[in-house]
């Protein structure tokens, strides 16, 4: 059985507080009582009444404060307030108006017109507490809508990138090491991107773009890929253009991540005297993002086997590049790559290849 509805009454005169709970109680209604401002503003969030009727003129706060406080508390401001005083000049209605009230009564108050306020006032808090409700609703199922469209956002997005990166690998599947190996030039070139403060969102897309780097390589023949020698002359020239068959195979995408990958397929292999290959770009006019992962493809080859030699010790590879840099890296590059050399360290040691997918999609989640 649902209560009654209740009323609170503030008023510091006992009797008045009498006249009102006897009329309002044979009315059906549950009748709560306050002397002062105060003790209405703290029975008030301590009950929620229906709707709360105030005097102005009581001691330790008078009803124009009370109500300023009632309307000014979230939980509290939608509770219909009356002011009902002896006092009836039109000024006493405007301040108790400017105080938030919703009505104004005077006395001495006749019992059917405050029977017909009070109904009238508690449809109005019916309403609002139906459109309060509403709102609530309609707020959890935008949070709940919210949360699943990015789900279903995330989970696009790791497919996206699963599809990306098994295209990659099958550039050079015949290595064993190649999975480890293009994720790990992800995390080498975000990192040295973040170091060279880019801004994060071309942070984030190198670490998914620079994995694509060597995707031309599909369009090399396996004789020259696996050759366990050094290259002749025309094998050289063959092999160099798995950077134009790169760029073309991830020309036109509308793909941040892919039209990033384009310029990192063309041109990780210029180097900064401009003796690179395939335009022979140099200095500033080589994009920063193929300036970065240049660093760090070259970082991890020195480290890892290949059919034509076996992996450098970490000490070799570093004196290698330092040996290289002047001619083949961009300064700002290669003194970011040392400045966090032990964060590189650190990433090749410890992304091996099943390890190594599992956090690059953490990452793409946000969690790593």
């Amino acid at each position: 059985m649902d209560r009654p509805k209740r009323i609170l009454v503030a008023d510091d005169e006992d009797s008045n507080r009498l006249l009102f709970k006897t009329m309002l109680t044979r009315l059906g209604y549950e009748v709560v009582e306050a002397a002062n401002g105060k003790i209405a503003v703290e029975k008030a969030r301590e009950l929620s009444p229906e709707v709360i009727l105030m005097d102005i003129r009581m001691p330790m706060m008078d009803g124009l404060e009370a109500t300023r406080q009632l309307k000014n508390d979230a939980q509290l401001k939608l509770i219909p307030v009356v002011i009902i005083s002896s006092l009836s000049e039109v000024k006493d209605r405007v301040h108790a108006l400017d105080a938030g009230a919703d009505d104004f009564m005077s006395k001495p108050v006749d019992r059917i017109e405050l029977q017909a306020r009070i109904r009238s006032l508690l449809k109005v808090k019916e309403y609002n507490d139906y459109l309060l409700h509403y709102q609530k609703q309609l707020e959890t199922e935008v949070t709940h809508r919210t949360v699943q469209l990015k789900q279903a956002l995330e989970r696009n997005k790791l497919a996206s990138l699963d599809t990306i990166f098994r295209l990659s690998q099958a550039a050079e599947y015949k290595d064993e090491d190649t999975g480890a190996h293009i994720m790990r030039i992800g995390f080498y070139a975000a990192a040295i991107a973040r170091k060279m403060e880019l801004n994060p969102g071309d942070s984030e897309s190198l670490l998914y773009a620079a994995p694509m780097h060597d995707v031309g390589k599909i369009g090399i023949p396996d004789k020259i890929l696996l050759k366990p020698a050094k290259l002749d002359p025309d094998e050289w020239e063959t092999m160099k253009q798995h950077t134009t068959i790169g760029a073309r195979l991830l020309r036109g995408s509308d793909f941040d991540v892919i039209q990033m990958a384009e310029v990192v397929a063309l041109t990780h292999h210029e180097k900064w005297d401009g003796t690179g290959y395939p335009r022979g770009l140099q200095g500033d006019n080589i994009p920063k993002v193929g300036r970065i992962v240049a660093i760090a493809d070259v970082f991890d080859a020195l480290t890892t086997h290949r059919p034509y030699k076996e992996a450098f010790s970490y000490d070799k590879a570093l004196t290698i590049i330092r040996e290289m840099a002047p001619a083949h890296f961009d300064p700002q590059v290669t003194a970011a790559f040392f400045e966090i050399v032990d964060q590189i360290l650190e990433i090749r040691k410890s992304n091996e290849d099943a390890k190594c997918r599992a956090t690059m999609f953490r990452r793409a989640m946000g969690d790593a």
